[in-house]
């Protein structure tokens, strides 16, 4: 692989967050995983380093579902401060969710790239990851 992505998962839920960046380090799917537990925090940090090419994602795995700021709430916000990143930043939303209007809402979503539901399997983050190279 000739670049590996910085990859940004923003999900509440810890074992999805443990099994997923294991599996990624595992593989070596990645350079860098940032964890993010909450929107807000993942918001923040794409503030902070809205300079700095290197340190921002290349790929964000983003849940539905989470409290204070869910995924959907996320898109609106990121939306606005999205020409502010020097870098084009592909989102995926995963969800345990198999419900049509969840799916269909995102893939009618411009700033979604395709939806994907837990469990991620690692051939699904090897497509994923390996798809900006």
């Amino acid at each position: 692989m000739d670049h590996q992505p910085n990859v940004a998962l923003i999900d509440d839920d810890d074992i999805f967050q443990l099994i997923t960046t294991r599996t990624i380090e595992r593989a070596n799917l990645a350079k860098n995983i940032n964890q993010f537990y909450t929107g807000n925090h993942a918001l923040q940090f794409l503030m902070d380093h809205a300079h700095n090419h290197d340190e921002l994602p290349d790929i964000i795995l983003l849940d539905i579902n989470m409290p204070v700021i869910d995924g959907w709430m996320f898109l609106d916000e990121f939306r606005k401060i999205e020409a502010q990143l020097k870098k084009k930043i592909t989102i995926y939303m995963v969800s345990s969710s198999i419900a049509p209007e969840d799916i269909n809402r995102a893939k009618s979503n411009p700033q979604i790239t395709d939806y994907l539901v837990k469990p991620v399997t690692v051939e699904t983050l090897r497509q994923v990851l390996t798809q900006i190279n």
